[in-house]
């Protein structure tokens, strides 16, 4: 009986630490309105429109803002980002922070057919990688990503 026990607490507290540990995602949620080629937002699943920041990755400014001016290849990434998620629904996944100092959602995000948003980016050449901590979960690979747009010249990289 001790020994049957045992086990089953070991049991318990491997199904805690896995839970515990597991991405927080959402369901599939419906894009509202576009910012730019890393911002947008989405109606949440409490009916609330939420502003959305992809993790990892910068594109381009395609709005001259108080800020900041519009920058090279800009509109073209906000142009594909429009093309693959209008009219779609999207999964957001986070990781540590969950928000920035300007409280954008900060997350990974997935098409419905299960495209990875922020890498497919950095991958046809409409973002670079811009790793801030705690969120550096996929740091290396859009490093990699990145290396191999500028080498084959694919998106902003095709003009030197």
């Amino acid at each position: 009986m001790h020994s049957f026990l045992k086990t089953y607490l070991v049991f318990i507290f491997i199904i805690f630490t896995i839970s515990a540990t597991a991405q927080q995602q959402t369901e599939l949620l419906k894009i509202s309105k576009f910012v730019d080629g890393d911002t947008f937002w989405v109606i949440n699943e409490d009916g609330i429109n939420e502003k959305i920041r992809l993790i990892g990755i910068d594109t381009p400014e395609a709005r001259r803002t108080g800020r900041t001016e519009i920058e090279y290849f800009g509109k073209e990434a906000s142009a594909y980002v429009k093309m693959l998620l209008t009219g779609k629904k999207v999964r957001l996944v986070y990781d540590v922070g969950r928000y920035d100092r300007y409280k954008r959602t900060l997350a990974y995000v997935y098409l419905e057919d299960g495209r990875f948003l922020n890498a497919l980016l950095v991958k046809d050449g409409y973002a670079t990688a811009a790793t801030f901590p705690p969120n550096v979960k996929y740091a290396e690979y859009f490093k990699k990503l990145e290396k191999e747009a500028r080498s084959q010249k694919v998106g902003m990289w095709s003009i030197d």
